[in-house]
């Protein structure tokens, strides 16, 4: 994307974007309403597989690998299914995952599996050691600083080759739809001292079960988000793609890529629960005081919903698995920082939504979720300061 496009998305949508915008919130309306959410989250998948599919669909003319083609319609498709708060594979697969097949996968990998999770009759997770997520996408440290996938002969997920493959041994937690998703991509420890390094590794998770592979789906504060714990016992595995691979640099550039779609969804999400308190103010009786009180904030979050829109659709010029260089924007860290102000925006609209608290309660589940397993928010703007050297220039 580049800087016109970005300009073009924090204003006015052209009729493409808005047509595109209402197919979706349609699709949406009909099958992502809050009893349709909670009956789907209870389900073995987590989701509505009909949405799912009907989702894919609608999203078709939309590149897996955002890069080249700019993430205008993947933010929009991710603003509206967070406005819905709609459980869905949409951040596992295409967010999280495709971008690194794209990026890393040969040429035999994306002919296998890119088609299919474009169609959506293929669902993928990222299964990293240790709930380190956010690490690992380098959203609040260097993911090259720590071993984080395993060091040594023991932790994490650890790969070990067997002659005709790879042996993974280990377990990952928090993967988002790791119970469900029927390709598994997994980040693990390979090498002993003198090669020690992180590469990605493919686990095929469909149909019957799986020798060696472990998956136990786990409560969730947000139950739209569902997520397990996976377990690698002698588990076979193909490598994803070959190397050598900048591998840490590839799970970077996909970090910038999710932050800005996780702030989309917060902004869609934030968008929604303001609508709600808005029509809870307009109905609510009392003193004129009161009444004149709450518009004013409602009008003061209103500000913030939109101040971190705007940030989130300037830093999509870099979000792709390109790096940042690929686009013009707002640096390399905007993703990292509009997530922040976006997750900010979304718990204060939910504690200022409609009363009872319960029915502002998945609204602020979002919020604390992507906050538990993407941040925290301060650890967004340290890591952003700390790379754009904010401060090293304080201290001179």
């Amino acid at each position: 994307m580049n800087a016109a496009e970005s300009a073009a998305l924090t204003a006015p949508l052209t009729e493409e974007q808005r047509e595109f915008r209402r197919t979706l919130r349609d699709l949406l309306a009909e099958r992502a309403g809050p009893h349709q959410n909670l009956v789907a989250t209870a389900t073995p998948q987590g989701y509505d597989p009909e949405l799912w599919t009907r989702l894919s669909a609608t999203l078709g003319h939309v590149p897996l690998c955002t890069a080249d083609h700019g993430p205008a319609g993947l933010a929009l498709a991710c603003e509206e299914t967070g406005r819905a708060l709609a459980p869905s594979p949409l951040l596992a697969t295409r967010v999280l995952a495709a971008p690194l097949l794209t990026a890393l996968g040969s040429p035999a990998q994306r002919a296998a599996h890119l088609p299919r999770l474009a169609a959506g009759s293929l669902t993928c997770a990222l299964a990293v050691p240790g709930g380190a997520l956010a690490l690992a996408l380098g959203l609040t440290g260097d993911n090259a600083a720590e071993d984080w996938s395993g060091g040594g002969r023991a932790g994490g997920v650890q790969a070990r080759p067997d002659g005709e493959g790879w042996r993974l041994y280990g377990e990952a937690a928090q993967v988002l739809d790791g119970h469900s998703a029927g390709l598994l991509l997994v980040a693990a420890h390979a090498g002993g001292f003198a090669r020690s390094r992180t590469l990605l590794f493919l686990v095929r998770a469909e149909g019957a079960d799986v020798p060696g592979l472990v998956r136990t789906r786990q409560p969730a504060l947000d139950p739209t988000r569902p997520r397990a714990t996976v377990q690698f016992r002698d588990t076979r595995a193909e490598l994803l793609g070959a190397e050598p691979a900048d591998v840490l640099g590839t799970l970077a550039a996909t970090g910038r890529h999710t932050a800005v779609m996780l702030a989309a969804e917060a902004v869609g999400a934030a968008r929604a629960a303001l609508d709600r308190a808005a029509a809870h103010a307009r109905s609510r009786a009392g003193h004129a005081g009161s009444r004149g009180a709450a518009v004013h904030r409602l009008a003061d979050l209103s500000v913030q919903v939109e101040a971190a829109r705007t940030l989130t659709y300037s830093a999509a010029g870099e979000s792709g698995p390109g790096g940042p260089d690929s686009g013009t924007g707002s640096g390399p860290e905007g993703g990292p920082l509009a997530l922040a102000h976006a997750l900010e925006a979304l718990r204060a609209t939910a504690e200022e939504a409609v009363r009872p608290a319960d029915a502002t309660a998945p609204f602020a589940a979002r919020a604390a979720s992507d906050e538990l397993l993407f941040g925290p928010v301060r650890g967004l703007r340290a890591r952003a300061a700390e790379r754009t050297g904010l401060f090293r220039e304080v201290a001179a």
